[in-house]
């Protein structure tokens, strides 16, 4: 069974905790689902530790919803969350993400292979890569192209009729500006820029 996220973002009111302001102290700013709407465990994993086969040290996991959480975010996770239906909620700060080392890897995977059929682009197939590559892989996507132990980005090829990608496995490679993570992280770093750093959070839940 898939896992899902669903959430978003927050930002806190600058007049929160003064005298003339008496509203919620955060605010819902924009659900997630327009700016993510993929399933990537690797960056689950990275980001919440759910889902984290890959074996990244996590960076918030398992926090709970907030107590000063936006009604307009508890309205959207909460009675679900109580329900059951959405498990290991958590929230991160812009402060947190920006902090992110993106050459930081895992501890017992060097990279990951995606790969699909030309006539199927949309199902992707992909597994983990430890050191050495173990057999498996080969026969799943052939015999690469070149020597992928040293490879510093990206690399494609084609075996027959699979199209397939390596990539090695670093903090960069499932958080950074190719992935969808980019489009999240752009909001927040722009919110941050009215708001502060450790003014605007991300909130998230897991089906």
């Amino acid at each position: 069974m898939s896992t899902d996220i669903h959430g978003g973002i927050e930002f806190r009111h600058p007049g929160a905790g003064s005298d003339y302001y008496d509203g919620e102290p955060w605010t819902a700013a924009m659900d997630l689902w327009p700016l993510y709407a993929e399933t990537d465990y690797a960056a689950f994993g990275c980001l919440f530790g759910v889902r984290n086969h890959a074996g990244f040290r996590p960076l918030a996991p398992g926090r709970g919803l907030p107590a000063d959480l936006s009604s307009g975010m508890r309205s959207q996770l909460a009675p679900w969350v109580e329900a059951g239906d959405l498990h290991s909620p958590s929230w991160i700060t812009w402060a947190e993400v920006a902090s992110l080392d993106l050459t930081t890897a895992p501890d017992h995977f060097i990279g990951r292979l995606t790969w699909h059929t030309k006539s199927l682009p949309s199902l992707l197939h992909q597994r983990l890569v430890s050191e050495p590559w173990p057999s498996e892989a080969f026969s799943a996507v052939g015999e690469p192209p070149t020597d992928l132990h040293d490879a510093t980005g990206r690399v494609e090829w084609t075996t027959g009729e699979l199209t397939c990608m390596y990539e090695p496995l670093t903090v960069g490679a499932v958080l950074g500006p190719e992935t969808h993570w980019s489009h999240v992280f752009a909001v927040m770093k722009a919110l941050a820029g009215r708001f502060g750093d450790d003014g605007v959070r991300l909130v998230v839940a897991f089906e």
